[in-house]
């Protein structure tokens, strides 16, 4: 099995070389959807920009979650390569190749039963009911090459590898743009012909790995290392479901937010659903920093580099502090040719400047705790992670719904509600990373012995 060290070498030149070509997959994944809203702006009305916004909004629910999932993979390969047991990690390989294919199929069912119930529940504006159930539908029976992407790529990541899934990633986005324009501008399908696109790039990714990972042998593994190992299975579970119900929370919180807006009106919604994508974007550097500090981390812990990982972790936050700061500055200026770029609805244009000029703060407070849950993680404290999430989320949502009302003419106000929520979580990472350091928890992983508990 091939892999990366990044336990020797400069700090800062680790996170560079790790994270750059994750947060260009990243950005090319985020231009997925962008793409789509742009495409879809030049050859339809602001009904089917609603729905791919919306029906993207849930799809990003579900990868998130996949890929919070998938973490677990990440972790235990990294830690089992930083010990130099390539027998561990090939199990890991193993065990996550059969646990994912099963749940794929699972929720391919469980979705594609329960669109219509999913679009009524988000209360969709009614000229966008159509679209959207078209758009997820057909995405949803995507779902398993949805799942096998953000599988191999996690454990890609594990192995020190994240210029790998970049490539793949970069031939399913210029697949995406050409099928967009097939699709949309020339077949007049709306957003049914964005949700084809997508799906179809999608697959044609996951193609393009496994033909890549079979010529060139990348993983060497057994058909034992595929037969279901409590252990195995209970170590790539015990990180990914904690990471994975956070996720989850998180995008749910984000789903009521989009049925606030929603309940404001189509401009509002379409502003709101323009707004998310581009955020997407704009969160590329802190997404890229907690895949960094939990792969770079799990390598070092593995190895009992403990001083790395503290290292790994506040070049980070560095990293993200200073990226946050200018992006938010640039944006009170720039927020309404942002906007214009997707839509020339003058409605959307000034409405979705209000909420993003609030709302980009958060690229700097979230981007703290996102360094931090990358930490957490990387030491099999995932459960950290849950519970800083969710002390955001029982602020942002209340606080959403209390600025919408006050202010039904403005959405700055509810812009507002993100970054507060995630200050409250920077403060509970805070707190836990000093309880942690000051009970010594943070210095309990013997080299090759796995993971630690939280008793």
């Amino acid at each position: 099995m091939e892999s990366i060290n990044l336990t020797e070498g400069g700090i800062m030149r680790n996170i560079v070389s790790f994270s750059l070509p994750y947060l260009l997959s990243y950005f090319m994944q985020i231009l997925y959807g962008m793409a789509d809203l742009f495409i879809i702006g030049q050859y339809c009305g602001v009904a089917s920009i609603t729905a791919v916004s919306i029906g993207s909004q849930v799809m990003h629910m579900l990868t998130v979650v996949i890929i919070g999932l998938a973490m677990g993979t990440t972790i235990v390969v990294g830690q089992a390569i930083g010990a130099n047991n390539s027998r561990k990690a090939s199990l890991a390989v193993g065990n996550t190749i059969t646990l994912f294919m099963c749940f794929s199929v699972f929720l391919t069912i469980i979705l594609l039963a329960g669109t219509k119930g999913i679009v009524d529940l988000i209360e969709t504006p009614r000229e966008a009911v159509d679209g959207t159930v078209n758009y997820l539908l057909i995405c949803f029976a995507g779902i398993p090459f949805i799942v096998a992407y953000n599988i191999i790529a996690s454990i890609f990541r594990g192995l020190g590898d994240s210029k790998s899934p970049m490539y793949f990633i970069a031939i399913a986005c210029v697949a995406n743009i050409f099928f967009d324009i097939l699709f949309i501008g020339f077949l007049h399908l709306d957003a049914a012909g964005a949700a084809l696109g997508t799906t179809l790039s999608q697959t044609l990714s996951v193609i393009l790995s496994l033909v890549m990972i079979r010529r060139k042998r990348l993983i060497t593994m057994m058909k034992s290392d595929m037969r279901p190992r409590q252990e195995a299975m209970g170590a790539v579970l015990k990180i990914g479901i904690p990471v994975a119900l956070q996720d989850g929370f998180i995008q749910v919180a984000f789903i009521v937010i989009t049925v606030i807006a929603n309940m404001r009106g189509l401009t509002d919604a379409a502003a709101v659903g323009v707004v998310e994508k581009l955020m997407g974007a704009l969160f590329l550097v802190p997404s890229s920093m907690l895949s960094a500090v939990s792969a770079i981390g799990a390598q070092n812990i593995g190895a009992g580099k403990y001083w790395r990982v503290q290292q790994t972790l506040w070049n980070a936050l560095a990293i993200v502090l200073g990226y946050g700061l200018v992006i938010s500055v640039i944006m009170q200026f720039a927020a309404d040719d942002v906007m214009a770029i997707f839509t020339d609805d003058a409605g959307v244009i000034k409405s979705g400047g209000e909420y993003i000029r609030a709302y980009i703060w958060d690229t700097g407070v979230a981007g703290i705790h996102f360094c931090f849950s990358g930490f957490f993680c990387a030491y099999g404290y995932s459960i950290v992670s849950f519970i800083h999430n969710m002390s955001s989320i029982l602020f942002r949502v209340p606080l959403c719904y209390l600025f919408s009302i006050q202010n039904p003419d403005n959405l700055y106000p509810m812009g507002t509600a993100t970054p507060i929520g995630s200050f409250v979580s920077v403060l509970v990472c805070i707190a836990v990373y000093f309880w942690l350091s000051k009970s010594g928890k943070l210095r309990n992983v013997s080299k090759g012995d796995g993971l630690p508990s939280m008793t």
